[in-house]
């Protein structure tokens, strides 16, 4: 039961960085620039579904912030099933 959570947890501080980098990115690297592209091709498919019910507002796009809150979440969710199951 530890080495699932920890795993879970470990997923989600990955996946959350990730986001992040991929954020920041965007505002230093040109699109077509390889790093860019290798992170984006992990997180674009999770963030394109996001993307259509999030509208930018005033130019800047929550989707992002909206993944890491669900990134967070699923965490908690599988961590207490987990829990639960064991």
């Amino acid at each position: 039961m530890r080495i699932a959570l920890i795993i879970i947890q470990t997923l989600a501080q990955v996946l959350s960085v990730l986001v992040i980098i991929h954020s920041l990115l965007s505002f230093i690297l040109p699109f077509d620039h390889p790093v860019r592209l290798a992170i984006g091709k992990i997180i674009d498919p999770m963030l394109q579904p996001i993307r259509r019910m999030v509208r930018p507002v005033g130019g800047l796009d929550f989707s992002p912030m909206v993944l890491l809150l669900l990134i967070y979440v699923a965490e908690i969710l599988l961590q207490q099933l987990i829990v639960a199951i064991f």
